[in-house]
């Protein structure tokens, strides 16, 4: 299976993001696409700069236990992700929502709320990662995370200081540390 079969494919579809969840085609091998954790996408070791390509690509990503597939009806082709497929790399607070609202933006444009719909999880390790959609999430960028300790809250619990952000009514840890 080439790059431009599964672009055409892609591209007869004509939806922003497919119903991926509801397909279930076989399993045609792999391909080598990784999504470097800067969130650089490379196609046999050189990067696609074409957003729209990239873009096109992200829209039928599919995680399946620890694996990321490409899927279209017909098939299912296993690619590489170094940490997620999508960075958080923008916010804002949305004006005249109660209760205060963020607006987070991936590097591929998903623009989300940081709800209860689409949480931030916070690793044993410290790892930040908001749900982006299905089971598909994003990490945050440094900026955004430094960005973010300014404004967190400081909370004790056992010992510890948790740094939470609230958004949408939700409490979300963004990272703890010992007093």
């Amino acid at each position: 299976m080439s790059l431009e079969a599964i672009t055409k494919q892609l591209k007869a579809l004509n939806q922003s993001i497919p119903p991926v969840e509801l397909w279930d085609p076989p399993y045609c091998g792999e391909m080598d696409i990784v999504i470097k954790a800067n969130g650089d996408w490379f196609y046999n070791g050189s990067i696609i700069n074409r957003l729209r390509l990239v873009k096109l690509f992200a829209s039928v990503i599919k995680k399946e236990q620890d694996e990321y597939f490409l899927v279209t009806p017909v098939e299912k082709i296993k690619i590489t992700v170094e940490d997620q497929p999508f960075i958080i790399n923008n916010w804002q607070w949305l004006e005249g929502l109660s209760p205060a609202t963020m607006q987070l933006t991936s590097n591929l444009d998903d623009s989300i709320l940081l709800c209860d719909e689409h949480p931030m999880i916070c690793d044993a390790e410290g790892n930040l990662s908001v749900k982006i959609r299905r089971n598909l999430y994003a990490s945050i960028h440094r900026n955004v995370f430094y960005q973010w300790i300014e404004i967190a809250k400081e909370q004790d619990l056992d010992e510890q200081k948790q740094l939470i952000l609230t958004s949408a009514g939700q409490d979300f840890i963004i990272g703890s540390y010992a007093e």
